[in-house]
């Protein structure tokens, strides 16, 4: 097989892209929430921990994750 013909990503690869994805997806829903049907009424829920903690931290894993297929992929076709 040709140099141009294969992927850049490997299996691995892409199960970690699609891995950090649904991390990161997992992180805006935990975001989700924390409105109040009155605009006049203020909402404590939405400074929860869930919501400024929780959920960034968990989306930054993922952009994490997502570096790291990357590199990964990138090191292991230099090695070559």
């Amino acid at each position: 097989m040709e140099e141009k013909d294969k992927m850049a990503l490997g299996p691995k690869g892409i199960r970690l892209m699609l891995t950090g994805v649904i991390v990161m997806i997992a992180g805006y829903i935990l975001m989700m929430g924390g409105g109040s049907k009155d605009p006049q009424v203020f909402n404590y829920a939405m400074f929860d921990f869930r919501r400024l903690v929780a959920a960034p931290v968990v989306i930054i894993a993922g952009i994490v994750i997502e570096i790291v297929a990357i590199v990964g992929a990138t090191r292991k076709n230099k090695d070559k």
